[in-house]
C-alpha cells in the first residue's frame, strides 16, 4: 500500500465501524477544488469516499455528519501517524462556521452559518503540508514542555497572552517565538469565537484578527512565500478588512474578507499580486447526499 493511500485507510477504519463492502461499482469524481493549495481538496475528497461507502454499506452505528468526520479524520491522520488536526475533516463534514475544541474529548459549536465577502486567492505555489507542519507542531510542543517542565499545573487552553514574561525564563531562546505563537493564536481564537457569537459581526474586528494571525504565521512561524506576501498586501492596501494565508504553509493561498461594494477590486489586487487564480467562496453547509 502507498504510504499516504487515503482511500486505502479509509477502508480499514470503516470495518472497525462495521462498514465492509461486499461489491463493486463503478465510481467518477469530479471536482473543482484546487490540489496542493491549502484548501484541503484531499480531505474533501476522502469525506466523500466515506460518505457513499456507508451510504452503500451501512455502519454498525447511527450515520451522522460527526461519524463520517471522526472517520475521515482517522483515516487521514491517525491512521498514517501525520501531524495534522481534525480542522479539515469536521469543517466539510459538518459545515458552516464551527469552534472547534481539541481537547480529549473533541466537541465543537457551531457559532455562525455564514461569512459574506470571503474570497480565495490561490498563489500556484504548491504548499508543504507534512513538512511545515510538523515541524512547527513539534516545536511549538517542545516550547510546551520546557514551560509543562518548571510548571507542572500549567495547561495552554487556560493561559493568557499576558502570561508570556512569566514563563518565557524558563523556556530556550530559539523556542521562545512559538511558545508566544501558540499563546496569540489561541488568544485570537478565544477573541473571534467570542465575536461569532454575537447577532450583529464586526467584520472590521474579524479582519483585524485575521491580520494579526497572519502576521504569526508570516514573522514568526515563517510559513509564507514571497507571492503569498505580494497577494496579502494587496489585498489589504484594495480595503479587504483581513487577509490571511491558509492551509499548512510554504505556499498555498489566501483567504480575504472584503466589503460588499470592494470585491471586486480586492479579487483584481489580488490577481495583481501574482495570483494563479482568485474565488468568491461561501461558507458550505457541509457534506451531504444529492
Amino acid at each position: 500500500m502507498d504510504h499516504r493511500d487515503y482511500f486505502a485507510s479509509s477502508l480499514r477504519v470503516l470495518k472497525r465501524y462495521g462498514c465492509i463492502p461486499n461489491e463493486g461499482y463503478n465510481i467518477e469524481i469530479i471536482g473543482d477544488l484546487p490540489l496542493n493549495a491549502g484548501v484541503s481538496s484531499s480531505s474533501a475528497l476522502i469525506i466523500a469516499w466515506i460518505q457513499f461507502l456507508l451510504q452503500a454499506f451501512g455502519a454498525n452505528q447511527e450515520i451522522t455528519k460527526e461519524l463520517i468526520a471522526r472517520i475521515a479524520y482517522e483515516a487521514e491522520v491517525l491512521e498514517h501517524n501525520e501531524p495534522g488536526g481534525l480542522m479539515d475533516q469536521y469543517s466539510i463534514g459538518l459545515g458552516g462556521v464551527l469552534f472547534i475544541d481539541t481537547n480529549q474529548k473533541m466537541s465543537y459549536e457551531r457559532i455562525q452559518n455564514d461569512i459574506e465577502g470571503l474570497i480565495l486567492g490561490e498563489s500556484g505555489v504548491k504548499k508543504e503540508t507534512i513538512g511545515t507542519l510538523g515541524d512547527r507542531k513539534e516545536k511549538a510542543l517542545k516550547a510546551i514542555e520546557y514551560v509543562t517542565l518548571k510548571n507542572p499545573n500549567f495547561d495552554i487552553k487556560l493561559a493568557l497572552l499576558e502570561e508570556y514574561e512569566k514563563y518565557e525564563k524558563d523556556i530556550p531562546l530559539d523556542s521562545k517565538p512559538y511558545f508566544y505563537a501558540a499563546l496569540k493564536n489561541y488568544d485570537i481564537t478565544l477573541k473571534a469565537m467570542n465575536e461569532f457569537r454575537k447577532a450583529n459581526l464586526d467584520m472590521k474586528y474579524i479582519g483585524d484578527l485575521m491580520n494579526q494571525h497572519h502576521l504569526v504565521l508570516k514573522d514568526i512561524l515563517k510559513i509564507t512565500v514571497p507571492v503569498i506576501d505580494e497577494m496579502v498586501a494587496n489585498a489589504l492596501k484594495a480595503g479587504a478588512y483581513g487577509v490571511k494565508i491558509v492551509g499548512s504553509g510554504g505556499g498555498g493561498s489566501i483567504v480575504a474578507i472584503a466589503p460588499k461594494n470592494k470585491e471586486q477590486t480586492v479579487i483584481n489586487a489580488i490577481r495583481k499580486g501574482g495570483a494563479k487564480d482568485v474565488y468568491i467562496v461561501k461558507v458550505d453547509p457541509g457534506a451531504r447526499v444529492i
